[in-house]
């Protein structure tokens, strides 16, 4: 039987998201703009070595590069 091709998961799946986003917000306490900006991309690198595919990454980075609706909104 064929191995499963990895996809992109855009929908919701963090079990506890207030907590998860209250986590980050903590790891940013207390730094500057610069430090802020290191840690975003330390973690950015982290989580791109756990993902690993390179399909999933390319389809994340296309995802992440469309605006939003809310910044699409006047």
């Amino acid at each position: 039987m064929p191995e499963a091709k990895p996809t992109l998961i855009l929908t919701p799946n963090i079990a506890a998201p207030d907590d998860t986003y209250a986590a980050l917000i903590d790891a940013h306490d207390g730094l500057t703009d610069d430090q802020s900006a290191a840690l975003n991309a330390r973690l950015i690198l982290i989580l791109f070595n756990h993902i690993g595919d390179p399909a999933v990454l390319a389809q994340a980075l296309r995802v992440a590069s469309q605006p939003s609706q809310q910044e699409e909104r006047p």
